[in-house]
């Protein structure tokens, strides 16, 4: 029988009054340092804890212990004694019994709740107890309360096999805190739970709402242990989501203060899987908080910006694509009247992110009218400006960080409009609100992007060193000008390259691991979507990756490229596309996935290849890009995909191979390996353009045609000058017959021919009928004989041959 708390303690040799205050108010009072009379007390209640023999004296001692010290005075060490006194098997069984409707404890249903909540609300303030396996097993049940209110279930609905196997847990629990328990040792079933497998929970009684108090105490465990480090993940597997869901549908007691806050500070760990797998339940608590945002006045509305933000679905698609446009244009239709109206910068810096964020779910497309997209981007760029235009020395804040960062998507969404809308004016797709700007709005749009980011260039210039390059802040302001820069180099040319230096030296200090890079390294991690994602997940190389682009535009331009040659820019791209090369192996055996990255690498290659060809002739980094050239290649052959990569591969050697100086003959096992897999290559798409072979290279050639077809045609031009400055390759162009078939493909399917690729077939071919006198005899005859009516178009070819 359980001792009632208000008739004092029974201990010998523990006095004291009896007390009327609830248990819960006992544990979290505040109080100040104890006195020494109340520590002697406290420890005669402490030694009374420890020589408990049944579960009546350990809760007469707790009682007594809490009524000379609330939990907030207890030290770590005291509450590790009450701990290990009393275990935390004790408020589990606490609750169960509570629970399931025992009437053998002597105490109501709602004071067992209450003290054993309020046990493993002050035992969870300690980090170790909070992620103790036993405190972790009682989270099924405090979701279950928090979710569905108090549920009794009579004793006497249990069956027979439950009944044995609480039995049997019971004595077992009891062995191992070495007291007697009157009260039944049992566990939870998996229904009594908010487990996440079995998805079960008892039937919700909306009558019977948990106190305040009691509430507090479960929310203050899952708080507890949502601040421990994996603990966010064990309330997630333990059936958290969908828990805290139906708190907030059902309204439940503290689901707005306390539920809503931790359901969303879980939600951004695993936001992919949680929407996945709870979608409906998480829709609804987003639907009802963006009602709540539509209806409320400004100031809430504001309030309500960053707590909405962690309720958004993730990028991937989990809801219905008309469903989530009609609740994203509910939302703007609540933001715009935020920012047209004039606030301080604290104030906006929410509405922005918020903007970003919707901006990245739906586009431009749910905005609102030009005029307020132009006013979006305005206020995104001139924050930036304010922000980064500051003094040295000027420390700026968490909060404006995260605002900046927000205005950078917004800049790069608008690049990104813009861009597609210049590549076909004429789309047939459903023009967006930021395709109806006029001129003068897109003037007006363009001027804003380049004010802002010249105060980018200038922060970067200025107020960014060595010891910032791992700074998360500095890489998301990095990102945001390359994603400019691989779309408009034209406009601050002087200042884009005097930024170089720090450019490169900013990515190859990434790519090299030097500098302490651990802040961008943890937050890489924070971010990616799951524990063991690669998604993500910091390399080095992501600096340089972003980069990449630009350096395709910046190496065609002269004044650019010379800056960077002087940077050793070459020896970092080389060494980049070593390393990719590399990976790409280690894959073998693997579905081999394109890197887009490695291509665009090649691209800017290409360009100081083409426009520097003493370089070429006279850097021995291009010696070591040729032997990866002749290495790679003939692999790359049986890879279908990663053809745009081996189409790179052989332009790039080959325009290499007419700059260099030759030997006599291909005496060299690389560069004839090389020369024979370029050959082949450049066949394989012949025959694939019309049909002749069959096989998966002929559908990824087709597939691909569109995106390799123009650097095909460029390996075919670099060819014909390879075979005037290399008279030994004519033998092998003929030992892999190379000129019969092409021959052959242009009689059978010529009307299929498109005038690039011819162009660049009889530049070619020109080359070899003046280099090889066998194969200008050839193509002669082919030409008397006319089956090849491409071949009589070939004027400056059929000029050759008769001379």
């Amino acid at each position: 029988m359980l001792m009632d708390e208000s008739r004092g303690s029974s201990i010998p040799g523990v006095n004291l009054p009896a007390g009327n205050e609830p248990m819960e108010d006992l544990l979290e009072e505040p109080g100040d340092d104890l006195s020494g009379g109340q520590k002697e007390v406290l420890e005669r209640c402490l030694h009374a804890l420890t020589h408990a023999k049944n579960d009546s004296q350990t809760l007469a001692a707790l009682l007594l212990i809490t009524r000379v010290c609330p939990a907030s005075q207890l030290d770590q060490v005291t509450l590790r004694r009450v701990f290990e006194a009393v275990g935390l098997n004790l408020p589990a069984r606490l609750l169960v019994t509570a629970i399931r409707g025992d009437s053998g404890s002597g105490l109501p249903a709602q004071e067992l709740l209450s003290l054993g909540t309020a046990l493993l609300a002050a035992l969870s303030t300690d980090p170790e107890m909070a992620q103790h396996p036993q405190m972790l097993s009682t989270l099924p049940m405090l979701l279950g309360l928090l979710s569905d209110g108090p549920t009794w279930t009579p004793q006497k609905q249990r069956t027979p096999q439950t009944s044995q196997q609480e039995e049997e847990s019971g004595e077992s629990a009891g062995r191992c805190n070495g007291t007697h328990s009157d009260l039944p040792q049992s566990q939870p079933s998996p229904s009594e739970g908010a487990g996440e497998e079995s998805g079960a929970h008892t039937s919700p009684n909306p009558a019977v709402k948990l106190n305040e108090a009691l509430a507090s105490d479960c929310y203050q465990v899952l708080e507890a242990v949502s601040a421990v480090p994996g603990g966010q993940e064990r309330l997630l597997t333990r059936g958290a989501v969908p828990a805290l869901c139906r708190a907030i549908e059902q309204n439940q007691t503290l689901c707005s203060q306390r539920g809503r806050p931790l359901l969303g500070l879980l939600l951004p760990r695993l936001s992919q899987q949680a929407w996945e797998k709870h979608s409906a339940q998480l829709r609804g608590v987003l639907e009802g908080l963006s009602r709540e945002f539509c209806q409320a006045k400004e100031q809430q509305r504001l309030e309500l910006c960053s707590e909405l933000l962690q309720f958004l679905p993730p990028q991937e698609g989990v809801l219905e694509s008309g469903e989530l446009r009609r609740l994203v244009g509910e939302l703007w239709a609540a933001v715009r009247p935020l920012v047209q109206s004039k606030m301080s910068p604290t104030q906006l810096g929410p509405v922005l992110v918020l903007s970003a964020c919707l901006l990245d779910l739906c586009g431009w497309d749910c905005v609102g009218p030009p005029r307020f997209c132009c006013l979006l981007v305005n206020r995104a760029c001139v924050e930036v400006r304010m922000g980064l235009e500051e003094p040295p020395g000027t420390d700026m804040s968490p909060e404006l960080q995260h605002c900046l960062t927000a205005c950078y998507r917004i800049m790069e969404a608008a690049m990104e409009q813009a861009c597609n809308q210049a590549l076909d004016d004429s789309t047939t797709q459903p023009q967006t609100s930021f395709a109806g700007l006029s001129l003068q709005q897109s003037k007006q749009v363009l001027g804003v992007l380049e004010e802002a980011f010249s105060a980018i260039i200038y922060y970067l210039q200025q107020r960014v060193d060595q010891s910032l390059h791992g700074n998360p802040f500095v890489f998301v302001t990095f990102r945001c000008l390359c994603a400019w820069l691989a779309e408009e180099t034209s406009c601050l040319k002087e200042q884009v390259t005097s930024l170089l230096p720090f450019l490169i030296g900013y990515s190859r200090d990434h790519l090299q691991g030097g500098g302490d890079l651990r802040d961008l390294s943890s937050w890489m991690a924070d971010i990616s979507i799951a524990p063991g994602s690669s998604k993500d997940k910091w390399t080095g190389e992501h600096a340089l990756r972003y980069l990449l682009p630009a350096l395709c535009h910046l190496t065609a331009e002269e004044g650019p490229r010379k800056a960077l040659l002087s940077l050793d820019t070459l020896s970092l791209l080389i060494g980049f596309l070593t390393k990719g090369w590399q990976g790409l192996q280690k894959q073998e055996g693997k579905a081999q996935k394109r890197d887009p990255a490695l291509e665009t690498a090649c691209s800017a290659l290409l360009n100081i290849a083409i426009t520097e060809p003493e370089r070429v002739r006279k850097d021995p980094s291009f010696s070591d890009l040729q032997k990866l050239l002749n290495e790679a290649l003939p692999l790359l052959l049986h890879k279908p995909r990663l053809l745009v990569l081996a189409a790179n591969f052989c332009t790039l050697g080959l325009m290499m191979g007419r700059i260099k100086a030759p030997p006599s003959d291909l005496t060299d096992p690389g560069d004839r390996r090389f020369f024979n897999a370029a050959l082949r290559f450049q066949l394989s798409a012949l025959s694939s353009a019309h049909g002749s072979l069959p096989g998966p290279v002929v559908a990824a050639w087709e597939e691909g045609w569109d995106e390799v077809g123009e650097l095909w045609r460029l390996s075919v031009q670099a060819l014909g000058a390879c075979l005037r400055s290399r008279p030994a390759l004519t033998a092998l162009v003929r030992e892999q017959s190379w000129l019969t078939n092409t021959l052959a493909a242009l009689k059978t399917r010529s009307a299929r021919a498109d005038a690039p690729t011819l162009e660049a077939l009889q530049e070619a071919l020109c080359a070899l009928a003046q280099m090889c006198p066998a194969c200008r005899d050839e193509i002669r005859e082919e030409l008397k004989r006319g089956q090849a009516s491409c071949l009589k178009d070939m004027s400056q070819l059929r000029r050759t041959v008769s001379q």
